[in-house]
């Protein structure tokens, strides 16, 4: 008999309190974590739910940046890693 833990996905668990994107902008964070889902304010676009730490706590931001959301999944596994989200014109983008 199979056990569940054999087969079934990690669905692992977002934790942190929410913050706004411009709160951190600049600030060095370290990205621990993310989940990529279909909004549910824009259909047929994605968010991101961005897991981090600042000043040692951790946080969440969610955003339709569609370079955040390109990055992170490119670097998933460099997590975790330290940057920057930087504003750049109309986009927002690691560094």
């Amino acid at each position: 008999m199979k056990r569940f833990s054999d087969f079934a996905k990690e669905n692992k668990v977002i934790t942190g309190d929410k913050v706004k994107i411009d709160e951190i902008l600049g600030a060095e964070i370290e990205v621990i974590g993310y989940k990529i889902s279909d909004s549910k304010q824009k259909i047929g676009t994605k968010v991101l739910t961005l897991q981090f730490k600042v000043n040692g706590e951790e946080r969440i931001l969610f955003t339709g940046s569609s370079v955040l959301i390109d990055q992170v999944e490119t670097y998933k596994d460099e997590m975790p890693f330290l940057a920057k989200i930087e504003k750049v014109n109309k986009f927002y983008t690691f560094s």
